[in-house]
């Protein structure tokens, strides 16, 4: 199931390479600030705590099946230590993710799992070049925290392992992109300071200070709303369309090296595919099985792999 991570799509260079509970949420204490979800993303520490509550109610979703309920408002609020606003919220954006249905009178559901549909079967790898626009980046949160269950089951750690969390608003052109959320394991970045995640490339502060070198990406993308702290900081009205990108990250050895979830403004970021289509070689009117991305099935008979090349293409903006 997507997260809203996911998200699913909740990235290092100029644009998505490939679109938790974090940690589990500690019995917190609740302070008034719990309920001024407006100003939640400016505050901080704020991000986290969304992060937090969010992931561990995604935790839960994926320990039921299709159709389960998920604790009440009231049992969630006291396991969580949350009040019910920041509660709520969390719940809220599942909703709008299509994680968790809501059923007036009966409670909140999960929601039945998404089609998946790779561009490319197999191994093929997508290439993605660098997205336009001079891109920047402005730490939201920068800390290590307990990995977790969610997010250690995805980099392979023990939940009591450190990971580096951050959140980062990407900038393009001055302008307000993307939010992303990061973790990596803190054994393979020592050291890591906050210059390095603001300033170039990750991928390569990754490799010529800390011998971490990546290799491969699997992603997700899907399409989302903005909840009230996330259009803040994006300049966007609540609930306006954005994209959902989702990423796991392994080095040369196999190793997952970086979980990522982002969310990228609808209103100014596009994913552009090209398709190379194969020659149909299968006899006419033979089914193909599913069908590819943005094709209707019974368009594309035969069984040839898609080969695709996706770039990210940042919608220009008249300065004001």
């Amino acid at each position: 199931m997507g997260d809203r991570n996911a998200g699913t799509a909740r990235s290092t260079g100029a644009g998505p390479v490939l679109p938790a509970e974090p940690p589990p949420v500690p019995h917190a204490r609740v302070d008034a600030s719990d309920g001024a979800e407006a100003s939640d993303g400016a505050r901080p520490g704020g991000v986290l705590k969304r992060e937090r509550v969010r992931d561990a109610v995604l935790g839960m979703v994926e320990e039921r099946r299709a159709g389960d309920a998920i604790p009440s408002e009231r049992t969630l609020c006291v396991q969580l230590g949350v009040s019910r606003p920041t509660l709520r919220a969390a719940v809220d954006e599942l909703v709008a993710a299509g994680v968790l249905i809501r059923e007036h009178g009966r409670g909140v559901f999960v929601a039945p799992e998404k089609i998946t549909q790779e561009l490319v079967p197999g191994r093929h790898s997508l290439s993605v070049p660098r997205a336009a626009g001079a891109w920047a980046s402005r730490l939201l949160e920068f800390t290590t925290v307990p990995a977790g269950a969610r997010v250690g089951r995805k980099l392979r750690l023990s939940p009591a392992a450190q990971i580096v969390y951050v959140a980062r608003l990407r900038l393009v052109d001055g302008y307000p992109m993307a939010i992303e959320h990061l973790h990596i394991p803190a054994a393979l970045v020592p050291g890591l300071t906050s210059r390095e995640l603001e300033h170039g490339d990750l991928y390569e502060h990754l490799r010529t200070h800390h011998g971490v070198y990546v290799n491969e990406a699997t992603q997700t993308i899907e399409p989302t709303v903005v909840t009230r702290a996330e259009a803040e900081l994006l300049e966007v009205p609540e609930l306006s369309p954005a994209l959902l990108f989702e990423r796991l990250t392994t080095d040369t050895s196999g190793q997952p090296v970086e979980y990522v979830h982002s969310l990228y403004r609808g209103d100014r970021y596009r994913i552009v595919s090209r398709l190379t289509l194969g020659a149909d070689t299968a006899p006419a009117g033979q089914p193909s099985e599913g069908h590819h991305p943005g094709i209707p099935p019974g368009d594309f008979v035969h069984g040839d792999p898609v080969a695709a090349s996706t770039l990210g293409d940042v919608q220009g903006q008249q300065r004001r």
